[in-house]
């Protein structure tokens, strides 16, 4: 992701405890971070890696309780591709103390900024659909 916000540092769309916004993907974190992880990830890639790959490393890693190291790297990641300041703490550390609200408000942002992590990577948003000559009045 080639994004250019200029030397102006942007905020994150929603607070880190904003889970419950979003009740489905709240559960889903809870439940299944996996997946949740995954989502992010494949869009963080660009869709080099699927849900679905990230997601079971993500798993296998979950099972060592060693997830916040790998989930932490892509936070890092989508802060440095929106231009986000790290807060309210370090990335790892908000993946270590709090693993389900991180993935929710990484989630949130990036439904925010016009991503639809439940599809996956289908290229990067666009500002507003065209509309055909056709249809115009």
């Amino acid at each position: 992701m080639n994004v250019d916000y200029g030397h102006h540092p942007q905020q994150w769309s929603g607070g880190l405890c904003n889970c419950g916004e979003n009740f489905c993907t709240c559960c889903l974190t809870c439940c299944l971070p996996c997946i949740t992880f995954g989502r992010i990830a494949e869009i963080v890639d660009e869709g080099r890696s699927s849900c679905l790959s990230q997601g079971l490393v993500y798993g296998l890693l979950f099972t060592i309780n060693f997830q916040w190291v790998y989930s932490c790297l892509y936070r890092k990641r989508l802060r440095q591709n929106f231009g986000l300041p790290e807060e309210p703490c370090g990335d790892c550390c908000v993946h270590f103390f709090c693993e389900p609200c991180a993935l929710c408000q990484e989630h949130a942002e990036l439904k925010s900024r016009g991503f639809d992590p439940s599809k996956g990577w289908i290229g990067t948003p666009t500002a507003a659909p065209q509309v055909p000559s056709s249809m115009i009045k």
